[in-house]
Order: C-alpha cells, then structure tokens, then sequence
C-alpha cells in the first residue's frame, strides 16, 4: 500500500492583480474540515471589506475530503478552480482561501477562473511542500533487559518515539510507517515476553 502522501507545511501567500481586483490566496496546513472552516471564519472577520472569500480543501491520506466554495463568485469560478491547484501539486491535508477585493471592472468568468486559479497556484509555489507517511501508534510493554533489542528494531525501522515511562516495566509508545507495521510488530514480537498493542 502506497502510504505516502504530500502536504503544505506550515502557511503561505500568493497574490494576483487583475484591472483593479485583488486576489489574495492564503494556504494552510489543516487536518480536520472543521480547522478549515474555523480558519475560512477568521479571514471573513479578519478582512471584513473584501467581496468574496473563495475556498477549497483536500483533506486526509486518502484525499477522502474534498470542498470547493465560490462564496457568491458565478458557479464553477472560484473554488473549483482552486481546488484543481490543490489537486495539480497532488497535496492534501491543505486548504486555500482567496479573498478578493473588486477593482471595479468584471473580469468574466475566464478572468474570474485564471485569477483564482493562479493566486491559488501562487500560494502553493510559495509554500514548502513536504512527503508525510500514513502511520499507526503501537504501545510495547517490556522488561529492563530487553531494551536493546526492542532499540535496534527502533533504530532499525527509524520509528517515532510517543510517550514513555520506565518503571518496574518499560512501556514506549511509538509510530509506525503503515506500509512497515507488520514488518515492525513481526521483529517486536520476536523480543521476549514483550506485550504488542496497536493504539
């Protein structure tokens, strides 16, 4: 299973000016529909005098969740144009927003479709684009002396280490790439008397 996937890190700007309109073009980092939408409320609040706030989204590995807004912008103008610079550098976990200020003179809606479109891809080339993986969280519980050997399998597989507490017994928590897991469980479980718990 292909358990990589691209994402934006962080936020970024993009900018396009058309015969007077401005089209600001925000991207962010987002990896629930709701952080989305709280983020698109705080632009409407934050630039109150712009027209429309036009946005779209890709949300999840799968890239199962996916919006597109015009915001009042003729059907098809904004937010699928938008949508089509999310898809174009196959990130998810990412949504744009682009605030536009009417300059006073209608742009059509090619004009309406190439402005959205290049601020939003404006955005992206602004941003750092980084390769994340799908991974699941695992909770070992082991005695003192099996310690190097659950860290070798550690090392080995360059797993991310979560919480960790060494009492009587040892517990770690750790993420596994998905595409690892049975690979990492099979070697933890060769370790003995280790408890394996997926989280």
């Amino acid at each position: 299973m292909e358990d990589a996937y691209l994402t934006l890190k962080g936020t970024s700007e993009g900018i396009y000016k058309e015969k007077g309109s401005k089209f600001i073009a925000l991207a962010h980092h987002v990896t629930t529909e709701e952080e989305a939408k709280a983020i698109v409320k705080g632009y409407r609040k934050e630039y109150y005098d712009a027209r429309h706030w036009c946005y779209a989204y890709i949300i999840g590995a799968d890239k199962s969740k996916t919006r597109a807004n015009d915001d009042g912008e003729p059907s098809g103008s904004a937010g699928l144009p938008i949508l089509g610079q999310l898809r174009s550098f196959n990130v998810t976990d990412t949504l744009i927003v682009v605030i536009r200020y009417f300059g006073g003179t209608k742009l059509g809606v090619p004009g309406l479709i190439h402005a959205y479109k290049t601020s939003a891809a404006d955005a992206l080339e602004n941003g750092e684009i980084e390769e994340l993986f799908v991974q699941r969280q695992i909770k070992i519980t082991f005695a003192y002396p099996q310690m190097n050997d659950v860290m070798k399998v550690a090392k080995n597989y360059e797993l991310d280490f979560g919480n960790q507490s060494f009492d009587e017994l040892c517990h770690i928590e750790f993420l596994v790439r998905d595409s690892l897991f049975e690979q990492v469980k099979e070697k933890l479980e060769d370790v003995d008397e280790l408890i394996f718990k997926e989280l």
